[in-house]
């Protein structure tokens, strides 16, 4: 905590004047663009409007009274944020997305909206709980990530639909027009030494301005709360809430590095290559996109920012409370069919069994999870040759079509493990921990 709120308001509202006066900065020079280049006097006025609203909003944060949220939204998102909303809310928003692309790929439909979340987030820093969590040195390189994530999200996807309205057009992509030269010496260097001398100034700038997120010496008898891994393997640790460290950690992780590679091999469609489409490569676009966004990027996001001590999950304004306690109480597929089911206890090798005969035991026991793990890998793959993905399945041969279709369920275990686990409190489908090995 930063003390009273007093002392916190007066702390950040000069960091937040600037802030505003940077956003302010960037639509006059939007609107000075659109006045004199573009001839869009229009527009241009509205982000001249933008600009005073921006400079007034920094003039009362550097007065010493930052606008804020309301204390009712902030408390409605705390009571809202969960694992069911947060993963069923960024799926709708990259559906939405994907389907208004022609409308949100327009320069100032983006523009507007980087706006709103820059704006959004000024307003948020107005809260102690989530200035300490976006401010944290740690987390402040993440929260430039998700920005630049989204700035080439929308670039990608803005030449892609240009390229998709060209070929309905009968024209060439626009990649086939730039007969631009490769740039080599002395054009490449001088650039390499640009960026280098830029990216150095940067770097000594951001030691100047932000600590070293070092911590005490480690200790074996003091962990943090919450442990987390870096960054980039927080996907991974969020995965170790729903599956074994075997399966989050060594096979998924496997999988999607054999998948990467296994893609030019299975691949049959030779469109859209060398330049940006989503219409003819829907299925491929669909795929990485839910793949890349949803099942990755987001998952850092949460292990990132609402993830807390004791890995809750904590709301964006909601104070990180070392001492909260969530009653859980997950039951594995055996249970529910045994216990809660037929009304009995688990089935149980009798005292001095040998190896056969507990292996036939526990095979009882966890038949139900075996059985329905048989039918999703084995009996789905030919269900889906013969239905929706019968054209994948003419043009890509056996073994082409079973090595695609394995990994999409693979790849789809892991929001339907979350689903089962959010809806019915289902640990594990097969739970065999007398050789460490659940799923």
């Amino acid at each position: 905590m930063h003390g009273s709120p007093e002392e916190f308001r007066a702390g950040i509202s000069g960091f937040l004047g600037g802030y505003y006066l940077f956003l302010a900065a960037m639509n006059s020079v939007l609107a000075f663009h659109l006045w004199h280049n573009k001839h869009k006097v229009a527009q241009a006025c509205v982000w001249v409007v933008v600009t005073f609203v921006l400079v007034a909003i920094a003039s009362a944060a550097m007065g010493g009274s930052p606008p804020g949220l309301p204390a009712w939204l902030r408390d409605d998102v705390n009571a809202a944020t969960g694992p069911v909303v947060y993963s069923v809310g960024t799926t709708a928003l990259l559906a939405v997305l994907y389907l208004g692309r022609r409308f949100f790929v327009r320069p100032m439909v983006a523009w507007s909206g980087l706006n709103l979340a820059l704006v959004a987030m000024g307003f948020s820093m107005v809260d102690e709980n989530f200035a300490s969590i976006v401010t944290k040195p740690d987390n402040v390189p993440i929260v430039g990530l998700v920005f630049l994530l989204g700035f080439f999200t929308w670039l990608a996807t803005s030449q892609a639909v240009e390229n998709d309205d060209r070929a309905k057009q009968g024209l060439p992509p626009k990649e086939k027009l730039d007969n631009e030269k490769v740039l080599v010496w002395p054009d490449l260097v001088y650039t390499e030494l640009i960026c280098m001398i830029a990216l150095t100034a940067f770097l000594i700038v951001w030691g100047i301005a932000l600590q070293a997120p070092l911590e005490a010496p480690a200790s074996s008898v003091k962990t943090p709360n919450p442990s987390k891994a870096p960054w980039y393997f927080l996907g991974l640790q969020e995965m170790l809430v729903y599956y074994d460290p075997w399966m989050a950690g060594v096979v998924l992780p496997s999988l999607i590095i054999f998948g990467l590679m296994a893609i030019p091999f299975i691949d049959f469609n030779k469109k859209g290559n060398g330049y940006f489409t989503i219409e003819q490569r829907k299925f491929s676009y669909l795929i990485f996109q839910f793949g890349f966004l949803e099942m990755w990027v987001t998952l850092i996001i949460l292990g990132t920012f609402f993830r807390g001590p004791n890995w809750n999950i904590f709301g964006p304004f909601e104070y990180w409370d070392p001492h909260k306690v969530l009653a859980l109480n997950n039951v594995d597929l055996s249970q529910y069919f045994w216990v809660k089911g037929m009304g009995r206890g688990l089935p149980k090798a009798p005292p001095g069994s040998g190896l056969g005969t507990e292996l036939l035991w526990i095979a009882l026991r966890e038949g139900p999870g075996i059985l329905l793990l048989l039918g999703y890998f084995l009996a789905l793959p030919p269900l889906m040759a013969t239905t929706v993905f019968r054209k994948f399945f003419v043009k890509m041969g056996f073994i082409r079509f079973m090595l695609m279709s394995n990994l999409l369920l693979f790849m789809a275990a892991l929001p339907l493990k979350m689903a089962l686990r959010w809806t019915l409190n289902l640990k594990y489908i097969v739970s065999i921990p007398e050789y460490f090995l659940n799923f």
